[in-house]
């Protein structure tokens, strides 16, 4: 990472993330990083605000089992600044109102130094007005567009995952130009889908094609078939992204409704998170395309850094957990939290972290940061984050089913997520 020279109070200290966000030995950290919290031997408590239960229960296990391996490696090095890193995990339900009495607990009961980990975007929206007032860092490991549009706080980030309107502007080209331009969309009626309703919808106008239909449906509805004849004869694409525990039914009454004679079809694959490519009824998918935040199964072209990551975790090269090979992962999505939490660690270093008084400055330290490179602390890929709006760019990936396995196509450039900034977070006070 380089310095953000727009800031002018901007420290040696932030000067140093280029070397901490690098993932460099810690004897090559500076002396104030190593040893600024010898002092004390209390942990650093990060809230995790988990989705146990409710409709992103499959999401909150496997964010749970990447947030516990992220910490262990991270405490394994020494922690943050020589302190051992807590997790207070606390289950908000996939509930905005919980998730808003969750932030409460861990600003409050809890004596956390920082909320991390929320998923759903009905969930962040509910609970970042809450951190703002408690001036608590909130950590989201989210999609939606709602921290980049300027409509939550300062005191919450995105700096782990990209959101929706980066990943279906930098997908529109594809679909519009390998597919098809007359595409019909099937969303969850909450905030998510109404980012990729509205977001895909300039987008693939941009490029000379046109969304025919837009069918929303509940997250927490359990059969679809009623849906799909409001599907327009004249659609060349099927554009799904579903989420929550009925996806697998959702995947398979698509094919069934389609028979052998489907329109070409790119979905999100938070459609199939969780889910057994193989499963009994899914043989349709064969031929269709899929977005990928991380390819689920191991390249032909993996990295080093995917190998260190996989293996940390415990998931195995087709994306399945080591120890059952039926128990799939959220691979798409989960990579956010270890990213963030390493995120966390460099600002906290950078800033010289020391306790809930030092958190503006850990906010000041995270808008600094702008490269992200690759490495084993961020296997995704490489990153640019935008201090200003709160959130980090990044490479997408399109792939397609080829004997039921998702085999990458397509790698977008960085570049081509970017869209104008809509706030400017730093402008605000802390």
């Amino acid at each position: 990472m380089t310095k953000d020279t727009t800031h002018p109070a901007a420290t040696t200290r932030r000067g140093a993330l280029k070397t901490l966000a690098a993932g460099a030995a810690a004897g090559c950290l500076p002396l104030w990083a190593r040893y600024a919290q010898a002092q004390t031997s209390e942990p650093i408590r990060v809230g995790f605000q988990v989705h146990r239960t409710g409709i992103g229960a499959a999401y909150g296990r496997w964010y749970d089992r990447t947030t516990n391996a992220v910490v262990q490696q991270i405490n394994e090095a020494g922690g943050i600044n020589g302190r051992m890193v807590e997790i207070v995990a606390e289950d908000d339900g996939t509930d905005p109102k919980r998730g808003a009495e969750m932030v409460e607990k861990f600003a409050t009961q809890h004596n956390c130094d920082i909320g991390f980990g929320t998923l759903f975007s009905h969930v962040v929206i509910g609970s970042a007005p809450r951190a703002g007032e408690l001036k608590l860092p909130y950590f989201v490991v989210s999609e939606g567009h709602h921290v980049a549009s300027g409509m939550l706080n300062r005191y919450t980030l995105q700096p782990g995952i990209t959101d929706v309107k980066s990943q279906v502007q930098a997908m529109a080209p594809y679909v519009s130009s390998s597919l098809g331009k007359k595409v019909t969309m099937i969303f969850p009626d909450f905030a998510f889908g109404h980012d990729h309703r509205d977001y895909f919808t300039e987008a693939l106008a941009a490029q000379g094609g046109e969304v025919v239909a837009q069918i929303a449906i509940p997250p927490t509805e359990t059969s679809f078939t009623k849906y799909f004849p409001k599907i327009p004869r004249e659609t060349e694409v099927i554009y799904h992204v579903m989420v929550g525990p009925a996806v697998l039914t959702f995947v398979k009454e698509l094919g069934e409704f389609f028979g052998p004679s489907r329109p070409e079809m790119f979905g999100f694959i938070d459609s199939l998170e969780a889910v057994e490519l193989a499963s009994p009824g899914l043989e349709f998918l064969e031929g269709t395309y899929f977005w990928e935040g991380n390819p689920r199964y191991a390249q032909a072209e993996q990295t080093e850094f995917d190998k260190h990551y996989r293996a940390a975790v415990g998931v195995d090269a087709n994306g399945a957990s080591v120890s059952d090979p039926k128990d799939i992962s959220t691979y798409a999505h989960m990579f956010g939290c270890w990213e963030t939490l390493y995120t966390v660690k460099a600002g906290m270093e950078a800033a010289g972290y020391q306790g809930p008084g030092d958190r503006a400055a850990l906010i000041e330290a995270v808008e600094a940061m702008t490269d992200i490179p690759a490495s084993n602390e961020h296997p995704q890929g490489a990153k640019l984050f935008n201090g200003k709006t709160h959130q980090v760019f990044g490479h997408q990936y399109i792939s397609k089913v080829v004997d039921g396995k998702l085999v990458l196509q397509h790698t977008t450039s960085i570049e081509d997520t970017f869209y104008p900034d809509e706030v400017d977070y730093t402008t605000q006070p802390l």
